[in-house]
């Protein structure tokens, strides 16, 4: 049996993100000690780092929901997994896009500069240039 302060050390998940995912029905309610302390089993450090990879690999909660689900499932069940994981991939891959494309536009900003300041700052003059298409925050 594991207190909530182990768990945590063990899986590197802020005791606070323990209660949270034992709250959202994520983790089972632990056992309590006469003294009202939390005490896990070796079934809830696992599917806590289940839990904890999941939420490395960048999957929202809700589908790390979904995933918890598919246990003890079997057959075109397990599919769900599968969509899961791909349409994750996916996401990812449009992000590494998005921040290639964030990398273009800084480096042609960055050698637009010649480091001269007795004139209009070229990176400025860019970074105005392109935010007249867009809103106070960014891209709209």
């Amino acid at each position: 049996m594991y207190s909530i302060g182990d768990l945590s050390r063990r899986t590197g998940v802020k005791i606070p993100t323990i209660r949270f995912y034992e709250d959202k029905g994520l983790l089972p309610k632990p056992e309590r000690t006469a003294g009202n302390q939390r005490r896990y089993d070796a079934a809830a450090l696992k599917r806590l780092i289940f839990i904890r990879h999941c939420r490395d690999l960048g999957l929202p909660l809700a589908d790390v929901v979904g995933l918890l689900s598919l246990e003890g499932t079997s057959g075109s069940d397990l599919n769900r997994a599968h969509e899961i994981a791909q349409k994750q991939l996916a996401d990812l891959r449009d992000r590494i896009a998005r921040l290639q494309n964030l990398e273009a536009e800084l480096t042609r900003i960055s050698a637009a500069c010649d480091g001269q300041h007795d004139h209009v700052c070229a990176v400025l003059h860019a970074f105005q240039d392109h935010g007249a298409c867009m809103g106070p925050h960014g891209a709209e």
